[in-house]
């Protein structure tokens, strides 16, 4: 896993550099400008770009990149805030280089704002470059940073944020108004907040730059945010032995579907089995079996006792008590709608706790709301809710929980005990021991009824023939929303289905075999 880091951590290696190492600021922002003139022209072929530069050391870095480009033959437009005196020492020095140039570089053009008007030149350059504001940076934009950065996201241009898009607090991921970058050449090291909430929509294509140490420093800090990898799902598939059947492969009870949506339990049962469950039991309202029997092949049915309404009832936990002791995981929600006698039988499946291992999901998370969640041992759960239903449980709109999503997420699961996979652009999985695992892989094609089915069953299915629960979500997370990366080059975001998606795991699974040496 790639370790993430805090603003404040960041500011440690800075102070670690100059310090301990013996470097000048001035020198590591060399460095950087170095690191930010070679990773943009490798991503982006032009012969012209404009820098708008603040007056801290998060300018001083646009300026001296600027040199780089000047130097090299670009047409250069450098806007820049504030004056001289007001800038920081290194911004200054850059500053000050950049000026002395400009009389005797014929490409190189540097202007003072005044008003949105001095922004309009951009539009005669090909790439414009965000070194407004650096990582410190919180709360809301003030003018005239709002007003610039309005106007720069209605540029259609390349766009480039230096260390970080303007607007975005990098330790939670959120911002109102953000810089919308196509490239974002972070400094030093991956900071957390660019790879969720605002900071995964707005950051575009997300880069490393070296600011001239070594990463030792770096192995020293301890983190609790990290980017899944490829080889970290790999980790959490199951080795199969020679020996074994059926049952020992992994047992799985599927309590999912009624009248209303009873496409959810044929696809979180049938996941069960494609990621290599040995057995999958669908545990299904007696009057409706029809409505699914000829589309779950494989997947056993026992039915239970549902008085022709359709629906799970609290008697019927008792009836399906056997098969809930028999399972090696249960999966409890998806599809069986949200009625309070729905939701006291859930209530009842879980204080009862007669199982090894549950997925809690889709409805089975609305019964825990309320409250409710607070007088029920959740220990090693996993609860698989989307940003609206985590929103709903904790009692928090989503425009709050999404100011500071790894703070709500991190207290859920340390007063729980739970594991909490949190859907979302990208999913975000929370560890009983505090860490956040992000998501690396997945795409828009995700946001469709049924995908969220097909992963509580892989979740469900590798939980069955694998006991460590951490391992197991990673790579079930991850291999889902690949399946969707590989799929999306031939079905497009916009027709990819939940069953295709089903139907192509193990096609991922060989993918990331032959991948990963």
């Amino acid at each position: 896993m790639i370790p993430l880091y805090s603003t404040k951590q960041i500011r440690r290696i800075d102070d670690y550099a100059i310090s301990k190492l013996g470097l000048p600021g001035i020198v590591l922002m060399e460095n950087a400008s170095r690191e930010i003139f070679e990773k943009i022209i490798y991503s982006f072929d032009s012969n012209s770009i404009g820098f708008v530069c603040g007056k801290g050391n998060n300018g001083g870095d646009g300026f001296a990149a600027a040199r780089h480009f000047v130097n090299a033959g670009y047409k250069v437009k450098v806007i820049y805030l504030g004056s001289q005196n007001e800038m920081t020492p290194d911004c200054r020095i850059n500053f000050s280089v950049l000026k002395k140039m400009e009389k005797s570089h014929s490409n190189l053009l540097i202007t003072k704002y005044k008003s949105i008007k001095t922004l309009s030149s951009l539009k005669n350059y090909d790439l414009v470059c965000d070194a407004l504001l650096g990582s410190g940076t919180k709360g809301k934009l003030r003018e005239p940073f709002l007003s610039i950065v309005h106007s720069l996201n209605g540029l259609q241009k390349f766009k480039v944020a230096i260390d970080i898009p303007t607007g975005l607090d990098v330790d939670k991921g959120y911002g109102e108004d953000i810089f919308h970058s196509d490239l974002t050449i972070t400094l030093g090291g991956f900071k957390k907040g660019l790879f969720f909430g605002d900071g995964y929509s707005y950051a575009g294509e997300i880069v490393r730059g070296s600011i001239g140490i070594s990463d030792n420093f770096l192995e020293t800090l301890n983190t609790m945010e990290y980017l899944i990898e490829p080889e970290d799902a790999l980790i959490g598939l199951p080795k199969k032995a020679k020996n074994i059947h059926k049952y020992s492969a992994g047992k799985v009870l599927n309590i999912c579907g009624s009248e209303t949506f009873p496409g959810a339990a044929v696809l979180t049962s049938k996941a069960a089995l494609k990621i290599g469950a040995g057995a999958s039991i669908l545990a299904f309202p007696k009057s409706i079996r029809n409505l699914i029997q000829k589309k779950l092949g494989e997947v056993v049915v026992q039915t239970y006792e549902d008085d022709n309404n359709g629906f799970l009832s609290e008697k019927n936990v008792d009836e399906l008590l056997p098969k809930i002791k028999w399972a090696d995981v249960v999966t409890i929600g998806p599809g069986i709608s949200r009625s309070e006698k729905i939701q006291n039988a859930v209530i009842k499946v879980l204080k009862e706790r007669n199982f090894r291992n549950i997925i809690i999901d889709a409805d089975a998370v609305f019964a825990l709301n309320k409250n409710r969640y607070n007088n029920i041992n959740l220990k090693n759960s996993v609860l698989t809710p989307h940003m609206g239903e985590f929103a709903d449980l904790i009692g928090l709109s989503v425009s709050l929980l999404k100011q500071d999503v790894l703070k709500y997420g991190r207290n859920f699961v340390n007063k729980t005990g739970a594991y909490l996979v949190l859907k979302g652009a990208p999913t975000i999985i929370f560890t009983p021991n505090g860490d956040a695992l992000i998501n690396s892989s997945g795409n828009p094609s995700l946001a469709k009824f049924g995908t969220g089915d097909v992963l509580t069953g892989t979740i469900a299915g590798l939980l069955s023939q694998h006991d460590d629960i951490e391992r197991v979500v990673v790579s079930a997370v991850y291999i889902h929303s690949l399946t969707a990366d590989l799929l999306v080059a031939s079905k497009t975001e916009y027709s990819l289905m939940a069953g295709e998606l089903l139907n192509y795991l193990p096609n991922t699974i060989n993918f990331l075999r032959n991948s990963i040496v």
